[in-house]
């Protein structure tokens, strides 16, 4: 194995998982397709829950006190709402999307291109296995977390692309930047993240799921590409709090 396997793995499920998905929605009905997209809203919302309980953690107790724990996480999401609304992400991601529909499907008949880009480029990046796994494939724990990732993805893929079309599978795209820069900088840095600023990380990005799983429900369309600055302020906001506690 060699540092990196994992994230190689994940994007080859989802290149996979598109092409069965796409194969799969012209054999499928809108109710069926519907049907699917609001079943992996309601278990992106349980991994989100999940995740939260989690990075709620007794090392971030220890280092922000239990009182402050929750204040944390709301404030990263707050302030990183506020920066990412005024930078415009989800709105540059939109665009950034729509210029590779124009690239690759200049007659636009894949009406839903777009959507399925951005959304499922949101829950394959979001997700703490996507921090935590490519850090700990950097550090040379093994890519154990991001094969256990990069299987819920394949499955996730087909079922995305199967309401979605092809656009799903250029999520492959930011997914291989993403988890790739994190693995070199774990390799880099070792251990930079002390246990409570990674737990807060995986507690903010916990609640960022539940949000994309309101939308995915069709429930809230909530603008989570606006709350992806608050993945960076959750570790720094913990280091500053716990400098005074």
């Amino acid at each position: 194995m060699f540092i990196g396997l994992g994230t190689a793995a994940n994007v080859a499920t989802i290149v996979l998982g598109s092409g069965l998905g796409v194969l799969a929605g012209h054999r499928l009905n809108e109710r069926t397709r519907t049907l699917v997209t609001q079943v992996l809203g309601l278990f992106t919302m349980v991994t989100g829950a999940s995740s939260i309980a989690s990075g709620l953690s007794d090392a971030l107790t220890a280092e922000v006190g239990s009182l402050a724990r929750p204040l944390v996480i709301l404030a990263a999401l707050l302030i990183g709402g506020i920066i990412g609304s005024l930078l415009g992400i989800e709105d540059r991601l939109d665009a950034g999307v729509n210029r590779l529909h124009q690239r690759f499907s200049p007659d636009g008949e894949d009406g839903r291109f777009v959507e399925g880009a951005v959304t499922a480029t949101l829950v394959f990046c979001i997700g703490p296995l996507a921090i935590l796994g490519a850090l700990s494939d950097g550090l040379g724990h093994g890519p154990d977390q991001l094969l256990v990732k990069a299987v819920m993805d394949g499955f996730a893929a087909i079922a995305f692309a199967s309401t979605f079309g092809i656009g799903v599978m250029v999520s492959v795209l930011p997914l291989a930047l993403y988890q790739g820069l994190l693995t070199l900088l774990g390799f880099a840095l070792g251990n930079f993240l002390p246990a409570a600023q990674v737990d807060a990380l995986g507690a903010t990005g916990g609640v960022m799921l539940l949000g994309l799983g309101f939308r995915l429900a069709g429930i809230k369309q909530i603008p989570i590409g606006d709350l992806l600055p608050a993945l960076v302020l959750a570790p720094v906001l913990v280091a500053v709090v716990g400098a005074f506690v």
